[in-house]
């Protein structure tokens, strides 16, 4: 029988779990981005090491950000609606609700125990033992630590996966969220092996040409409003066809508008799927989770995300009209600095017409 649901268990008590258990399974959000992946693998890493025959699923069947195909184990990321399961533990990773696991519902639900650890924050669980720490700057400094706490082996694979969650989450150590418990894990997982030029040249300097592009037309037709204070722009399906450009090649269009000067927030918004998602960034005090959660998505203060079924053209004026508004509210307070954020947008509802 599953525990009495715990909305925010300790980190032993999931370690020991784990730890009793032979046949594990490890999800995390749709659109996972480096910390997503980066825990699923490093836990995996961990498990494998000893002795537990361990799956990683894709919460939906389509290719994970190339990107990240350095680290160990992303060859053999499975999609949850191909995977002969269920298995006996099913573990969430850097997801907090069951709308964000995708085709993986399923294997939650049949599972004999489910466990969340992940670093946003929620009001209710999905899983029979949580860990949430919101002041945590990735999901992969949670993974190290439970790592430890498993008495696994954190030399090399987990050190290197655990290291590029962080760096992507982190935005390279830009964000306010790099304080001192992440410089400090950053560098006990540099010392266990983990590569810190080998991780920004595969993920941050190996873009392909098409993501280039693309962030060409974006900047091309960026609207500045508010005195400069929004970047916004957009990208259409036939922007992706012409250029022949996945979604991941448009992920690191938004760092170039929320770069700008004076900018408070930037947005973009691109046609995918028959649907338009929009990414929201920002560096001061202006709330986009905000914003987002009015569009029936979510994410950090700072990055958040989500899904409109609304023709392109519509989407833009109102999103427009509600970052307007947004910044309107923000500018009575003053500059603050960057709140913690993604290069990818961590959570994307869906707000219907």
């Amino acid at each position: 029988m599953a525990p009495t649901p715990q909305t925010n268990t300790d980190l032993a008590a999931i370690a020991d779990a784990l730890r009793a258990s032979d046949d594990i399974v490890i999800c995390g959000h749709v659109s996972p981005d480096g910390d997503c992946l980066g825990s699923q693998l490093a836990l995996a890493a961990a498990l494998k090491g000893l002795g537990k025959r361990v799956a990683c699923l894709l919460a939906k069947d389509e290719p994970a950000d190339a990107r990240l195909s350095f680290l160990p184990g992303f060859a053999d990321l499975v999609p949850a609606a191909r995977y002969d399961g269920p298995a006996r533990t099913f573990v969430a990773v850097d997801v907090p609700t069951r709308a964000r696991i995708g085709d993986a519902v399923s294997l939650l639900d049949a599972s004999e125990t489910s466990v969340v650890v992940d670093h946003h924050a929620a009001e209710t669980t999905m899983a029979d033992l949580t860990y949430v720490d919101p002041d945590a700057a990735s999901t992969t400094m949670l993974v190290w630590e439970l790592a430890g706490l498993l008495g696994a082996d954190r030399i090399g694979d987990v050190a290197l996966c655990c290291y590029a969650g962080l760096v992507t989450d982190t935005g390279r150590f830009q964000y306010q969220n790099t304080d001192a418990a992440a410089l400090r894990a950053a560098s006990e997982m540099a010392a266990a092996g983990a590569d810190a030029a080998f991780v920004s040249r595969a993920v941050f300097q190996s873009r392909s040409e098409a993501s280039v592009r693309l962030e060409g037309v974006a900047i091309g037709r960026m609207r500045l409003e508010a005195g400069g204070a929004i970047a916004q722009s957009w990208l259409s399906r036939e922007d992706f066809e012409a250029l022949g450009a996945t979604k991941a090649d448009a992920e690191p269009v938004i760092d170039a508008l929320r770069s700008i000067a004076g900018v408070r927030v930037a947005c973009v918004l691109r046609e995918q799927d028959g649907a338009v998602r929009g990414s929201l960034r920002a560096k001061d005090g202006t709330d986009v989770a905000a914003i987002a959660r009015r569009f029936g998505g979510g994410g950090h203060v700072a990055a958040a995300g989500f899904t409109l079924e609304l023709p392109l053209s519509e989407a833009v004026t109102t999103v427009g009209r509600a970052l307007e508004e947004a910044v309107a509210v923000a500018s009575q307070a003053p500059l603050s600095s960057d709140a913690p954020a993604a290069p990818s947008a961590p959570d994307e509802g869906v707000c219907r017409s």
